[in-house]
């Protein structure tokens, strides 16, 4: 009987991993489709009805195509680096809290920062190994930056976790029954929109990939598979953070069409932003992590204990 409940788990696992992925399939399709109508064209419409196979088509070609390497590379890390950064954003995933036959368990929230910092390895390494000077700087300025809005990330998420005083994802559910964490939380959450997209490498803040000052980043060495596999996971952490946004401010996790709606919303808001606002600069963006975000964190934090002890 227990080992049918892990075959259970780990088919449920499985289902879970094939849904990510072609969830990032078509939310690839849904930025070209986005960024394509805010810049008046159409976007991708020919393969398939109104382009609808196209990131199918797309992740062929990657995957096909000839694997080259930079003869001065380290090659075991260079090929490795994308696929452990591909697994490390899947692996958070887990972490869905479902109803049942699922890895939900009590310390999510720990294995969640855990989970991200060392994503943080993986672009480091990506850009040091391919042994390019572009590469390298790229690999720098992400690493600085990530580092940086983890920070932000974790002090923004503890006045959150003081409210229901729990590190399982499941409670935020339970504890917004009546009301959003959103209406009490706003500017918190504003200030968690922007780290999120500092953390996943999104315009305004894509510094990993400024390519009018670094050609392409620490990926620029890369093509073919372990370019996708960069790809896919920058999208899979995209798509996660969204429905952390969704889980933490937004009524938590029920199974329904509005909670779907609402991560497509919040999926929707990062393509927005893309088509809307200038890259930052960099110098700001540090600046903004250490010297605006910090100290609010904290200012709120004071106030949330204060609440709570209140209230005790």
């Amino acid at each position: 009987m227990y080992m049918m409940d892990l075959y259970l788990v780990f088919i449920g696992l499985l289902i879970l991993i094939v849904g990510v992925m072609v969830g990032i399939a078509f939310l690839t399709l849904l930025e070209r489709k986005v960024l394509g109508y805010i810049q008046i064209r159409k976007g991708p419409n020919k393969l398939g009805m109104v382009g609808l196979l196209q990131p199918f088509s797309d992740g062929i070609k990657l995957f096909t195509k000839e694997q080259t390497y930079p003869n001065y590379s380290n090659y075991f890390c260079y090929y490795f680096s994308p696929v452990v950064s591909f697994l490390m954003s899947l692996l958070i995933w887990m972490l869905i809290p479902y109803y049942f036959n699922m890895v939900s368990f009590n310390l999510g929230v720990l294995f969640f920062f855990c989970s991200i910092s060392l994503g943080v390895y993986t672009v480091m390494i990506a850009g040091w190994s391919s042994n390019s000077n572009y590469a390298l700087l790229g690999g720098l300025r992400a690493v600085a930056q990530t580092i940086s809005y983890e920070v932000s990330l974790a002090l923004i998420f503890m006045s959150s976790l003081l409210m229901i005083m729990d590190f399982n994802f499941w409670m935020f559910f339970k504890y917004q029954k009546l009301i959003w964490f959103i209406f009490f939380m706003f500017p918190l959450s504003l200030c968690w929109v922007s780290s999120m997209m500092a953390e996943t490498n999104r315009t305004p803040f894509d510094f990993a990939e400024g390519e009018s000052e670094l050609v392409s980043g620490f990926n620029v060495e890369y093509s073919s598979g372990g370019f996708a596999l960069i790809f896919l996971a920058e999208y899979s952490s995209i798509l996660f953070m969204s429905f952390l946004f969704v889980l933490v401010y937004l009524g938590g996790y029920v199974l329904n069409l509005m909670f779907y709606l609402k991560l497509t919303l919040i999926s929707f808001l990062f393509i927005w932003i893309r088509g809307t606002l200038p890259r930052y600069r960099y110098d700001k963006l540090m600046y903004l992590a250490w010297m605006g975000y910090l100290p609010v964190a904290l200012n709120f934090l004071l106030l949330f204990m204060g609440i709570k002890i209140f209230l005790m």
